[in-house]
């Protein structure tokens, strides 16, 4: 890591700070997909995301460098049956969600963790205290 990878962090940081703070900037209307919270430690970041309806299969975690990907799609249906099997009504739908969270810090590969329990999704991502190699996108297991 060189001082300026820290210069451009602390840049990134500023910049959402007064796009946040100037003009009446409501940071929370122009997000799109699951409401997720960002807490840091010191050694590590923990994401929590409310996935309301979904179910562990139906959600897939990548990581590289600081950017953590969410994605999350399921299928459900609706039947309604009247007298001998004639269909009254039957719906179906899908429904997906998907964010990308630039985290303050890089983190970890390897080493992140994710639960998911009673519709919240908890992603532990240990930060990189050295320089690491940048490579592909990482899966994270939900377990």
């Amino acid at each position: 890591m060189t001082p300026f990878d820290d210069m451009n962090r602390m840049f990134d940081r500023m910049s959402r700070q007064f796009d946040q703070t100037w003009g009446g900037f409501d940071p929370m209307a122009c997000i799109e997909g699951p409401a997720v919270d960002v807490a840091e430690y010191d050694d590590e970041l923990v994401v929590v995301v409310d996935l309301p309806g979904f179910e562990k299969e139906d959600i897939d975690l990548t990581v590289r460098g600081d950017t953590l990907g969410i994605a999350a799609e399921r299928e459900i249906e609706a039947d309604e049956r009247g007298g001998e099997d004639a269909w009254v009504r039957r719906e179906r739908r899908a429904e997906s969600v998907h964010r990308r969270i630039r985290l303050p810090d890089e983190v970890r590969e390897d080493d992140a963790s994710a639960t998911f329990t009673n519709g919240v999704l908890t992603v532990t991502l240990p930060r990189v205290h050295v320089e690491e190699e940048e490579g592909e996108d990482h899966h994270i297991d939900v377990e």
